[in-house]
């Protein structure tokens, strides 16, 4: 079973506020306060967690089921204003153990809603606004000289405090009605500083601050309690929305909206108005559940007796450096923090441009700065991090472009810094000043450059092209940009070690006594020269002919005399004697 003391334990796992009473703003009527600024109805709920029950709670409600608002031109929840000169009339209660005595100033005219035939839930609200006092009234019906009602409340409008736990109001949640309906005013002056309220078909039988009451006996933890506060997902785009249902998405992303009384899914409630423009209104209908979250606000709770609401600092976007100067084509790497937010995620723009443009450069989404390759007007931009949660938050820094400077680069060394003739060796250059198109020239005959590759300012990847009749002996080598021409570093080119002959191969390997067998060897780094020779006796060496670097030919002489054995046969070359294989005298 979901309990209060739940919602507060899981809490303490995502955020510590700090007491800012900044974060909040109070909305009025008349010259009243509609409760304190710190109250947790103006409370911004847009960077609390998401409620680890919201998944749940949203497919109750359904996932699919459209926002709709409860309120337009000849429908919704009206109240009327009145002042401290206004006669209180007493009243009598269906739940009069949950309901305030009274006397009530409103007068018995006052409007119902749904009309004064209507058999709904027939609110009717009047605010003193001389002495700030807000008059609730469900099933109300006016008598001769009072009021009958099924229930009623009677708040506070400059206090926290809320009803008895347990006790209901004029609403199902033990909530004040008139602080949760959309008014038209706000939304003409542009901003709704307040949760809303809305329904839901089914909910728990129990309450979350800031509810006192609850009606229902479902026990299951998918059925969201009386008072969870929702809120419309900040990602989602509100653009192509009119201005006034502008002002309403972003009072729900901003404020959210509450769990109020049982009804049907999604149903936002306002105020009749003559002037809304039921059309447009209906356009809210795009919305689906899915767009919806559940938080957790039991953080901000100060007492549970009280609606005062810690208030969450103001989330803000530092960019560091916050001030740099690079040349032309030069490229700046930029770090974003994000203070008091639910993400560090940000977006990057340069003067305005999301992800910048050739004119003013480029930033990539990790906020690496290319300036563009010309000095742009006025020689400066502005690179902005703007939060992906919270977009008002916004980190700024100032960037100055200025021509490049023409440096010669500087090469350092060389690795490796030597070759053998007649091979190739990547190298590696390491210096300073490097720049893209660089070349590299090697002084001496026989070696060249091939593969350039400028990996970055510092480095220079290369083949060493070394011809077999390079000259020994050290090359200067150099690298030439537009700044010009490094010093030299020294490549030496050592001569070629030939290698010595390997016999693979005797063919045939033996012959008769009293014979001469042609003889076929093969192996490798045969050499014109190179001679053949057989250890032992009887058996003489001729007509050596190197065909090609794998193939002798070689008469082998066999005396009549020589005894039957078997010994080696070697092939010798400038570089020396290689191996040996046998041939057998029979």
């Amino acid at each position: 079973m979901f309990k209060l003391g739940l919602w507060a334990l899981l809490s303490l796992c995502f955020f510590a506020f700090t007491l800012l009473t900044a974060g909040a703003q109070s909305p009025t009527i008349g010259t009243c306060p509609v409760f304190p600024a710190d109250n947790i109805w103006n409370t911004p709920v847009d960077q609390l967690p998401v409620s680890a029950y919201s998944a749940g709670w949203v497919g109750t409600i359904g996932s699919a089921k459209t926002l709709h608002p409860d309120f337009g031109s000849i429908y919704g929840i009206p109240f009327i204003t009145v002042s401290g000169t206004q006669t209180k009339y007493p009243a009598t209660f269906y739940y009069a153990a949950d309901s305030d005595p009274g006397p009530y100033a409103t007068p018995l005219v006052a409007p119902i809603e749904g009309g004064s035939s209507s058999t709904g839930d027939r609110h009717v609200l009047s605010i003193d606004t001389d002495n700030c006092i807000l008059y609730e009234m469900w099933s109300a019906y006016p008598q001769a000289a009072s009021w009958s009602a099924g229930s009623g409340a009677i708040f506070n409008l400059a206090s926290d405090t809320l009803r008895p736990s347990g006790w209901t109001s004029s609403d199902a949640a033990g909530l004040p009605v008139f602080l949760g309906l959309v008014r038209y005013d706000e939304v003409a002056a542009g901003a709704i500083n307040h949760a809303l309220r809305f329904t839901v078909p089914q909910t728990q039988n129990t309450f979350v601050w800031p509810a006192r009451h609850y009606a229902s006996s479902l026990t299951g933890s998918q059925y969201p309690p009386m008072g969870a506060r929702f809120r419309l997902r900040a990602d989602y785009d509100i653009s192509s929305f009119s201005a006034t249902n502008q002002v309403i998405l972003k009072a729900l992303k901003k404020y959210g909206m509450m769990v109020a009384d049982n009804g049907s899914s999604w149903f936002l409630t306002g105020t009749t108005d003559t002037r809304w423009d039921d059309n447009d209104l209906h356009n809210l209908g795009l919305l689906t559940g899915s767009d919806f979250e559940a938080v957790d606000v039991s953080g901000l709770m100060v007492d549970p007796n009280s609606g005062q609401a810690l208030q969450t600092a103001a989330t803000t976007v530092t960019v560091s450096p916050i001030a740099a100067s690079i040349q032309v084509g030069a490229t700046q790497q930029f770090t974003a923090t994000v203070t008091n937010g639910t993400s560090q995620s940000v977006t990057w723009s340069v003067n305005g441009v999301a992800g910048g443009n050739s004119t003013v450069g480029l930033v990539t989404s990790g906020g690496l700065y290319t300036a563009p390759a010309a000095i742009p007007s006025g020689g400066t931009v502005t690179i902005r991090a703007t939060s992906s949660v919270t977009p008002t938050a916004i980190g700024s820094a100032t960037v100055t472009i200025t021509a490049a400077t023409i440096v010669a680069p500087v090469l350092s060394s060389i690795a490796p810094s030597n070759g053998i003739q007649g091979t190739n060796v990547s190298v590696t250059l390491t210096g300073s000043n490097f720049k893209a198109g660089a070349t590299i020239a090697v002084g001496g005959s026989g070696v060249s450059a091939s593969s350039v590759t400028v990996v970055s300012a510092s480095q220079i990847n290369a083949v060493c092209v070394i011809a077999a009749g390079a000259a020994t002996g050290a090359h200067s080598v150099t690298v030439t940009t537009s700044g010009g021409t490094s010093a030299a570093q020294a490549f030496t080119v050592n001569a070629s070690v030939a290698a010595k002959p390997t016999l693979n191969s005797i063919s045939p390997n033996s012959a008769l006594r009293g014979t001469t067998a042609q003889v076929t060897l093969t192996g490798t780094n045969f050499t014109a020269g190179a001679t053949v020779a057989f250890k032992g006796t009887g058996v003489t060496v001729g007509n050596v002919v190197v065909v090609n670097s794998s193939t002798i030919t070689v008469a082998l002489h066999v005396s009549a005399k020589a005894s039957r054995r078997t010994d080696s046969v070697s092939v010798k070359t400038a570089a020396g004697s290689g191996n040996s294989l046998t041939f057998t005298v029979q």
